[in-house]
């Protein structure tokens, strides 16, 4: 016997909600498994990139500035591109201590104002010395990002992340620093948004 109009349309009403509240759960399971994965890439110790043709050191985080131009020295990279950096500030304000036979090899990007800026600073440079493998140098929290940004504007180009974990990463988070790693994954979700170019190696190291 088939069920009344008026029962059915509430068995209907009712599989439509459970169905919707199962996709919300599914979306919401998703987005915090993301989550983890984001931390832990965001706290893990970086290893020793391979040696690469040039470094780019994205402005804006204690240490980035210092680690790019300690791997410089190592000879890690053969050019240094830091990019962001203030009109005003200058390489030895940057730099005090760096040996002058550096500083022909380091070059201060002064455009870019954001990550996607950074973005395109990095690929103006790398097109003008012809550079085919580069590693990536700035905040842990920031790498999947700024690796996707770079990997969208450069995807012929091997990237190699260097993440650096400032001091808010190294002790007891605080409801800050909370606030700012849920913030960056958020800005991460939505740079995703768009046509995306590969990001495999900072994903396949978590």
């Amino acid at each position: 016997m088939a069920a009344p109009p008026a029962m059915r349309k509430r068995l209907s009403k009712i599989f439509w909600w459970r169905w919707a509240g199962v996709c919300l759960l599914t979306c919401a399971s998703l987005l915090l498994i993301g989550f983890g994965l984001f931390l832990r890439s965001a706290l893990r110790t970086p290893n020793l990139p391979p040696f690469s043709d040039g470094i780019v050191a994205l402005t804006g985080g204690t240490g980035r500035v210092e680690t790019s131009l300690s791997l410089l020295e190592q000879g890690r990279g053969r050019l240094l591109l830091v990019s962001g950096v203030d009109p005003k500030v200058t390489l030895q304000e940057l730099a005090p201590n760096l040996p002058a036979a550096l500083t022909g090899r380091i070059t201060l990007g002064r455009e870019a104002t954001s990550t996607a800026g950074n973005a395109t600073e990095t690929k103006h440079w790398v097109r003008a010395n012809r550079l085919h493998s580069l590693i990536i140098v700035t905040a842990g929290y920031h790498m999947w990002r700024a690796e996707l940004e770079i990997a969208r504007t450069l995807p012929d180009v091997q990237l190699n992340p260097y993440p650096v974990q400032p001091p808010a990463m190294k002790r007891p988070f605080t409801r800050g620093t909370w606030h700012l790693l849920v913030r960056e994954y958020g800005k991460f979700l939505l740079t995703c948004i768009g046509p995306v170019k590969a990001f495999r190696h900072t994903v396949d190291a978590t």
